[in-house]
Formats: C-alpha cells, structure tokens, sequence
C-alpha cells in the first residue's frame, strides 16, 4: 500500500512485452479510472501514534519499531490507536504485561529501497527489541524488480538483527482486492503482489526474519468485506483494516519480543 501511483504502474505495464497495442491502450484507460476513483482524499500525512503504551504496567518499555510503506505508517486512520503501530503497539503490551514504547519511521509512499533511509533515520544507539517491516506495496505498482525488492528487503532484516532486534515481515497484500482498479489490470497487480509476498517469505526466512502472509491471513476479508475493510478511499485500509492486519502480526510480534526481552539486557539508554 501506499502513495496511489497506479498510473506509473500502467506505464511499465503498457511498455511490456506481449501485450498487443488494443490491449495497452485498455489498461491505459483503466489506469486513469483507478486514478480518478481513488484519488488522495486521505493526503499524505499519517497520525503520529509514536508514544509509550501502557505506561502504567511494570517494567522497562519494549522498543517496537515500525518501517515500510503508508500501509506500515496507518495513513488512513482516524486516531492514533487505530493505526497498524498503535494497535501492535497496545496489544504487544496487553499480552507481555509490559509497557511499549513505539518508534514508527515508516513513511507513506515508501518502496523497499527506502527501507535504507528510514533506518540510516533512527537516533544513534537506537536498540530496538522488535521491528515489524511492512512493504511492497509500492513496488509492485512501480513495477519495480522483484530481486530488487527482496534485497533490500534483506539488507534492511540484516541490519535489524545485527542490532539484536527481532524481525517480524508482514508480506505484500493481494492488490487484487482494490475494488476500483478495473480488470484485467486488477488481475495483473494481484499476480504481481503474489509474486512479491513469495520472494519475501523467503528473503525474510534466509535473513532471520520471522514472515507473515497476509494475502493469506487478512486477504480474504478484503475481498469479501470491502466496505468494512478498506477507508474512504478504497485503498487504504480502515480502523477495522488495520485492526485485521495487527491482529495477523501480533503473533508473530509477541513471539519476537519475548526473545529479545529473555536475551538481552535493558539499559536506561535504549
């Protein structure tokens, strides 16, 4: 998810091998309804949820970091509670009993290359416990390489876990489910978004991150539940959207932040 760029994703399409002139001047136009249907009535801004959750519960916070696209940022949220990081964040600290603290440097409109800078961003001696990555969205619109994709991907888990963090990587959504971009080019993005979420299952594997599949895990909801799942822009997903989307994470977050809680000590510098 992220920055709707579905136009750019059309021009690399329409240039590609094996598509006959009648059929890139069709994905042409459906490119330009998408555009016209979607459109930015969210803006660019996400919430700022970065805060200490639960404060009030026992113990040193847990450093939850958050990196990757819009999607990872909770741009579409209505309050801080409901983005992805706020939600992770608050249940994180209900299931340890634990107080996190939450550090989102994702940035809406973000491509997995990006991945470098939002880390290169952290504050020097940042340690995080746990770090959930969100991406790719955006690079399957820009149709942007999948080996480029995945070793970024990996460059950015490496970093992560040369800093002792625990790594949790959310895989690419079927896009499938936006609802306004018109067939076949939905047809197209969604076998491209497949395609992207397998080679990160594996780079996130061989890099030492734990993946989730949420094609698999929240995708069905947003195909069957469209006008609940996804915000006013059909693109974005809503408080419920992201609701779904923590809950597949959060698993996989607590499993993380329990390792990096019983294996490495705190200091009041982190």
């Amino acid at each position: 998810m992220g920055r709707t760029r579905l136009p750019i994703l059309l021009g690399a399409t329409a240039l590609t091998a094996g598509f006959a002139v009648g059929g890139r001047v069709l994905l042409t136009r459906q490119a330009a309804i998408a555009r016209r249907r979607i459109g930015k009535p969210l803006g660019e801004d996400s919430l700022d949820a970065d805060r200490v959750w639960r404060r009030s519960l026992d113990g040193e916070p847990i450093e939850l970091l958050v990196l990757g696209d819009s999607l990872a940022a909770g741009l579409g949220a209505a309050r801080r509670k409901e983005t992805l990081g706020g939600r992770i964040a608050k249940g994180l600290a209900v299931r340890l009993h634990r107080p996190v603290r939450l550090r989102t440097a994702a940035v809406v409109g973000s491509e997995s290359p990006d991945l470098d800078a939002q880390l290169d961003g952290l504050a020097a001696g940042y340690r995080p416990d746990v770090a959930v990555i969100v991406v790719g969205g955006n690079d399957v619109t820009h149709r942007l390489p999948v080996a480029t994709s995945v070793r970024h991907l990996d460059a950015a888990v490496r970093r992560l876990r040369a800093l002792g963090a625990e790594v949790v990587v959310g895989t690419c959504p079927d896009l499938g489910s936006l609802r306004p971009v018109p067939q076949p080019l939905r047809r197209i993005v969604s076998s491209l978004s497949r395609r992207l979420a397998v080679a990160q299952t594996d780079a996130a594997r061989l890099a030492g991150a734990e993946p989730v599949d949420l094609r698999r895990s929240v995708g069905p909801m947003f195909f069957d539940e469209p006008e609940e799942m996804f915000s006013l822009d059909r693109f974005h997903p809503s408080a419920l959207g992201y609701r779904r989307t923590a809950e597949a994470l959060l698993p996989a977050v607590c499993r993380g932040a329990q390792r990096s809680v019983r294996t490495r000590p705190h200091s009041a510098s982190r």
